[in-house]
Order: structure tokens, then C-alpha cells, then sequence
């Protein structure tokens, strides 16, 4: 069983080479012929919520050029590099579109997209109780890190950056000495995933807000209608490695009740929007 998996591995390490290959072939000789503004696309959310997926199922296009959190030329431990380092990979890039991960630039991404005009963005929303399960394998400090930031506004950089005075008074009073991880981890997820809403995502067409477990549960349809917004030219091919079985894998986090309810209303914000969006 080892030795199939393992050759399984390494025949989709060959089909992936092949397609960066004919990929990047195409683009190149297709270049000349794509004189107009490139159009950017920022895949945001908070960590652990997809955007890795999504990524994945981006790149897998023809008429992309994709550059995830962990490629140095864009990014420096994770966060993105100075505009004008980014601008450069933009100019010499010969594909049709451009596509940069945003994660630990959330509060920034209202600047940015006006910096990289014509721009959209889409915004992977993924179920709260999933993300912190995940972040609790992921990262072991999240308790540590939000009673920082309760003390100290600025203290963990992008973390906390772009936080309103209303997010900031809700998290010094929900982060007591003994908060847990997991709490925490709910904690975050909050105070990261409301900017889609204090940056007026909420009312802006350039961004669409799509949900983790729409994309893993239907990725044909969901991918399709995403791929039409982006004006990308979608296929089967593009989704067909995403899978389902990352939904509720573990039982439901212990999570305090003062920030599950308030998980649990912003949820229902998001909700709304997917609604509008659907209509």
C-alpha cells in the first residue's frame, strides 16, 4: 500500500511538472498577443480557512500567474513584500492575470487593490469551529498571542493590525488570564474575518466572499461560478482534486460562550452576503 501511494505521489509530481511546462510555454508565446492591463486577483482570508485550496485550483489555470505565501520572490516570511518588489513580478509576468495570496495583509487589501487597479479579490470564509481546530495543530500559542495583543494593541504586527476601537474593546473584555487556546483561536478568526466588513467588502462588487465548505462540497459548480467572476476560463480539470473530507473531521472545540455567539453572529453576516451574492 506504501509503495502505491508513494508511486501515486510521485506520478502527480510528474503530471504538475508537465503542466508548469506546457503552461508556461503557452504564456510566453501567447504574450504578445495580451498587450492590455493585466487585472490582479487577491485571495484573501484568515490562515487556515482554504486559501491554500484555492490557490491550488487557481494555479491549475492556463491564464494564470500565482504567487503563493511561501514563494521568496514575493513574500519574506510569509508576508508580502514591499509594493514596488511586487509591481516588478506584475510588469515581467506574461500571464493574462495576476494572482498574489493575502493573508496577513487583510487590513491592507482595500489599499492594495487600488494600488493594482483594475484588481478583485475573493475572500475564503471558512466555518470558525474547523479553523480553530485546525489552528490548534497548526500554532500552539494563540492564547499567548491575543491576551498580548488585549495588553498591548500593536504588540503582534499583522496580527492585530487594522483593528477598530470596537474590535479592540471587544477583545480586552473577552481576553481574561485564563483564555485557552481554542478560545483564542475563535478569538482570532473574529477579529480577522470582521475587516471584511469594516473595509465595506460587504458592498464592494470587485470582491466575492466564498465559503470553504460550498467550494470542497460542489467545486464544479462553485468553482465555475467563481472562475466566471474572475473572467477566467474554467474546466473540470481545474477542480477535480478537491475533495470534501477536510469538513468536521474533529468533534465541535470547547469554545467560551461569550465568543462563540459572537462567532456565531458574524457567521450569520457572512451568511447574508452569500445570500445577496447568490441572487
Amino acid at each position: 500500500m506504501a509503495k502505491k501511494s508513494l508511486t501515486k505521489h510521485y506520478l502527480n509530481q510528474l503530471e504538475y511538472k508537465l503542466f508548469e511546462i506546457k503552461k508556461y510555454i503557452i504564456q510566453r508565446v501567447t504574450a504578445s498577443y495580451n498587450k492590455e492591463e493585466k487585472p490582479v486577483v487577491f485571495v484573501a482570508g484568515v490562515q487556515r480557512s482554504g486559501t491554500n485550496m484555492m490557490m491550488d485550483v487557481i494555479e491549475r489555470s492556463y491564464e494564470t500567474d500565482v504567487y503563493h505565501e511561501r514563494d521568496i520572490r514575493a513574500f519574506d516570511n510569509y508576508q508580502m513584500r514591499p509594493v514596488a518588489v511586487i509591481r516588478e513580478l506584475y510588469n515581467n509576468s506574461c500571464a493574462p492575470v495576476f494572482v498574489i495570496k493575502t493573508l496577513c495583509e487583510l487590513q491592507d487589501l482595500t489599499q492594495l487593490m487600488h494600488d493594482f487597479s483594475p484588481s478583485k479579490a475573493v475572500w475564503v470564509l471558512r466555518d470558525y469551529n474547523d479553523v480553530v481546530n485546525s489552528m490548534l495543530v497548526s500554532f500552539n500559542n494563540q492564547a499567548e498571542q491575543v491576551k498580548r495583543i488585549a495588553k498591548y494593541r500593536t504588540s503582534d504586527g499583522w496580527l492585530s493590525a487594522g483593528m477598530s476601537d470596537e474590535t479592540y474593546s471587544a477583545i480586552k473584555e473577552l481576553a481574561h488570564d485564563g483564555l485557552d487556546d481554542a478560545s483564542a483561536a475563535a478569538l482570532s478568526w473574529y477579529f480577522r474575518n470582521i475587516l471584511f466588513f469594516e473595509q465595506g467588502f460587504d458592498r464592494n462588487v470587485a470582491i466575492r466572499l466564498v465559503k470553504y465548505e460550498r467550494l470542497v462540497s460542489n467545486a464544479e459548480t462553485e468553482f465555475n461560478k467563481l472562475f466566471d467572476f474572475l473572467n477566467l476560463k474554467y474546466s473540470k480539470r481545474i477542480s477535480s482534486k478537491v475533495f470534501s473530507s477536510s469538513i468536521r473531521r474533529k468533534s465541535v472545540p470547547v469554545i467560551e460562550q461569550p465568543i462563540r455567539i459572537l462567532c456565531d453572529k458574524l457567521t450569520q453576516r457572512f451568511e447574508t452576503v452569500l445570500e445577496n451574492q447568490d441572487r
